[in-house]
């Protein structure tokens, strides 16, 4: 008798297992969180985030994506909330900022495009922000390759352009950049974190 309830038992768990339907059910109480990788280099693609993660330290990241025809790859590391407060706190008001962690923040052109009515060749550059409570100022700063904002020199900035930061319901537990195609010739590079959206337009030339 207790061998054939046992054989009963496993099969009833064996078909809500198999079944779809209840699949479809388990799978909607998991939490939205997306982090994909690392590939052979480290190097994460950070996705939408609605709950915390359990890894540590700022995650080497990457955004790939194209307007038209023209490639757009950026490079950073993401840090996470962790419950702390981050504007005005972990990241402070009204300072350059590498727009991520322990690196400036890269980003590669591979053909001409316009920000900010500037003309901007294909190459790697560094990107920065200034952010402030109701206006942010982004920064293409020809170089690329320094730490945190110790090397930064205005001098060496291609394109200002300010722009209003907006508050989203959703909250994004990791820094997180998005390439979005608006047409074949506009676009927009968007920074998401914690709940605020920060978005540089983009006009390819090709």
């Amino acid at each position: 008798m207790k061998t054939f309830i046992s054989s009963v038992i496993l099969f009833i768990l064996f078909s809500n297992c198999s079944n779809p339907k209840v699949r479809e059910e388990q799978s909607t109480k998991e939490p939205s969180s997306q982090i994909v990788g690392p590939d052979e280099a480290g190097v994460r693609i950070i996705g939408e985030q609605t709950a915390s993660d359990t890894l540590k330290g700022s995650l080497k990241a990457k955004a790939m994506g194209t307007i038209g025809t023209t490639g757009i790859t950026i490079n950073y590391y993401s840090p996470a909330v962790r419950g702390r407060v981050v504007w005005g706190g972990l990241v402070p008001f009204d300072n350059v900022w590498v727009t991520g962690a322990h690196r400036a923040t890269s980003i590669d052109f591979n053909q001409d495009v316009m920000i900010g009515g500037v003309t901007i060749t294909p190459g790697k550059y560094a990107l920065f922000t200034i952010p402030g409570k109701e206006e942010w100022t982004i920064i293409i700063n020809k170089k690329w390759d320094q730490h945190l904002a110790d090397d930064f020199d205005p001098k060496d900035d291609i394109v200002r352009v300010k722009v209003k930061p907006e508050t989203e319901e959703a909250h994004q537990e990791r820094l997180r950049y998005v390439i979005e195609t608006e047409s074949n010739k506009a676009g927009e590079i968007v920074i998401y974190w914690e709940k605020l959206e920060v978005s540089l337009p983009v006009t390819v030339l090709n």
